[in-house]
């Protein structure tokens, strides 16, 4: 909003999007003395924020038209970014949002508000007074590549929100509060559950104790409901020959995102970027019968990803992560009731771990784009069998066109946290692509060769973005059966350090995961301590405990329960965390 010509009169424009809750604008405010790009300092936000806001009041109009593609070239002659958008856009490659379109383009889209004109397709409201200068906040500055190539000019961007009213943008500015609280890595931090070392690399984890434990007790959970519904444990290794990859389809579909294949012994080798090629292999290694189905497979697999560097964060975007991979070979004839097993499990780790706000969402293939393989007969088979299924389960869900993986459909569950956030989470797939492509066989009932289908399935998704996910959703405040300290033993003087011992040691016995502070911090402290720590319990133990063989229990959320004997509170937290309870 005419920042360009009152206050930063040499600025370039680059795009500005409507994003959720907000907008975002991109610019290029040229270099320094040093040659580095110049950067907008806070003070200039607010500056920027009152212009606005002085703009809005003044109730001028957004006026739009339309100029020739040649006419609009030589109107944005000193923009270069801008006159890049209209090549593109009469090339038919991107629109003027940067997005893919397919016609080229005979004129753009102009929008005027006084002596500001911009790039547009619009719509805009008719007047600026139509946006209440009150319910508009500039929010914070980045650095952001030009269309997100590390290779194009470094731009400066300005991330600004506006809402109806005041109270609406109060709320929003306080789920944004609430949400830095919530970060899961300064919660991380904080908790000592994972690092990220740049000497190890950006986008690699290493997971601390306590972060380790967090996740072993989920994959335990997990690989405890696999052997119960007849999953079978498999190992494959982090790298692969780049044919299998071929193979699959996998290269070069992914091949932006995937690292440069290794040259080993005139072999190329891959790190692995999906599992689901090498438990085909698995499949493959011996024949198979109609007896051996459904013959389902899992594994904790490690792939790797190229992200590029400003789009990492945290656990939440990574470039080395762990899928709760398992895949699934049936017969036709069993597919529909495997997959009901499927989205049954699903629903059960999600409701055991307390995510019960959650939709489900049927992703299916556009049949106008070529980013999908196979026929649209078998397109058509798989997306009936998720339907059957799913309306067999009374299950809800939305059909979204385009959503589809490369090789079929699926059915992903997306769930809502504490903040009402949208996250994907488990999804599954069904594929009669790969089976072909590998050509897939077991012999039927019958003595003849039939092909099986396959059933791809990851409940928790990524390990790491589903613990970042779960650091946000509880604020670090786990449920007892998953906090990496289940219990703290408080000994209020030095004489109560051995006895403090012992009680930890009944604690563990049971499984309970238990520690002993035996600082020489004052009790109130440790306490306090153990409550940033958001471990569950605190057992303080003094004189009278020792003696009566109890402990003082208190909670994270400062609740004095009082004395109680250990045998006691040992039942009582282990029948708990057997449960896998949501409360203390």
């Amino acid at each position: 909003m005419c920042i360009r010509d009152s206050l930063f009169p040499d600025v370039r424009l680059a795009i500005g999007p409507p994003i959720e809750d907000g907008f975002y604008y991109d610019f290029d405010l040229g270099l320094d003395e040093r040659g580095k790009p110049k950067t907008f300092a806070p003070e200039d936000l607010e500056r920027i924020e009152a212009r606005m806001q002085e703009l809005l009041r003044q109730n001028a109009e957004f006026q739009h038209t339309t100029l020739p593609v040649d006419e609009a070239l030589a109107f944005f002659a000193a923009q270069p970014y801008k006159v890049e958008l209209i090549r593109d856009l009469a090339a038919g490659k991107v629109d003027e949002m940067g997005n893919p379109t397919a016609e080229p383009a005979a004129e753009v889209g102009i929008y005027r508000q006084r002596d500001f004109v911009d790039l547009c397709r619009g719509p805009h409201v008719a007047r600026t007074r139509d946006i209440k200068a009150n319910a508009v906040k500039l929010l914070r500055t980045g650095g952001a590549y030009w269309r997100g190539d590390e290779h194009n000019p470094q731009l400066q961007r300005i991330y600004g929100t506006a809402w109806h009213n005041k109270t609406e943008l109060d709320e929003y500015l306080q789920r944004l509060e609430e949400a830095r609280l919530r970060d899961h890595r300064r919660l991380g931090k904080q908790l000592g559950l994972f690092h990220i070392s740049p000497l190890v690399g950006s986008g690699l984890p290493l997971w601390l104790p306590k972060g380790a434990v967090l996740r072993e007790t989920l994959e335990g959970f997990l690989r405890a409901a696999q052997r119960e519904r007849g999953y079978l444990p498999v190992i494959t290794p982090h790298i692969g020959n780049l044919d299998l990859y071929r193979k699959s389809g996998h290269y070069p579909y992914y091949k932006d995102s995937q690292y440069t294949p290794i040259k080993v012994d005139e072999e190329e080798f891959l790190l692995k970027p999906m599992n689901c090629p090498h438990h085909i292999e698995i499949y493959r290694s011996e024949p198979r019968s109609y007896r051996d189905l459904p013959y389902r497979l899992a594994e904790f697999g490690t792939v790797y990803r190229y992200e590029k560097s400003g789009e990492l964060s945290g656990l939440t975007r990574v470039r080395g992560f762990t899928i709760d991979d398992s895949h699934l070979f049936v017969a036709p004839e069993q597919l529909e009731e495997e997959f009901i097993g499927v989205v049954d499990l699903i629903q059960y780790v999600f409701g055991s771990i307390g995510f019960h706000d959650f939709r489900a969402r049927l992703g299916t293939n556009d049949p106008a784009s070529d980013k999908y393989a196979g026929e649209p007969e078998m397109w058509a088979r798989g997306i009936n069998a998720i339907r059957q299924a799913a309306d067999k389960l009374g299950l809800k869900y939305s059909v979204e066109e385009g959503e589809a993986a490369f090789y079929g459909p699926k059915l992903d569950f997306i769930f809502r946290d504490a903040l009402k956030r949208e996250w994907q989470l488990g999804t599954v797939q069904v594929d009669f692509l790969l089976p072909e492509r590998f050509d897939l066989e077991y012999t039927g009932e019958d003595g003849q060769k039939h092909r099986p289908v396959m059933i791809h399935r990851a409940p928790f998704g990524s390990m790491e973005r589903f613990v970042g996910i779960l650091i946000e959703h509880f604020n670090g405040a786990f449920p007892p059966w998953l906090a990496p300290v289940q219990a703290m033993v408080i000994p209020i003087a030095d004489r109560h350090v051995e006895y403090a011992r012992g009680v930890a040691e009944q604690l563990a016995a049971a499984g309970i995961r238990a520690e002993v502070d035996d600082s020489s911090e004052r009790m109130n402290k440790k306490i306090r301590e153990a409550q940033l720590q958001k471990i569950p319990y605190m057992l303080v133990v003094g004189d009278k405990e020792s003696e009566a063989g109890a402990v003082a229990v208190r909670t994270r959320d400062n609740e004095d329960r009082g004395a109680q004997p250990v045998a006691d509170f040992v039942a009582e937290l282990a029948a708990r965390v057997a449960e896998r309870s949501l409360g203390l």
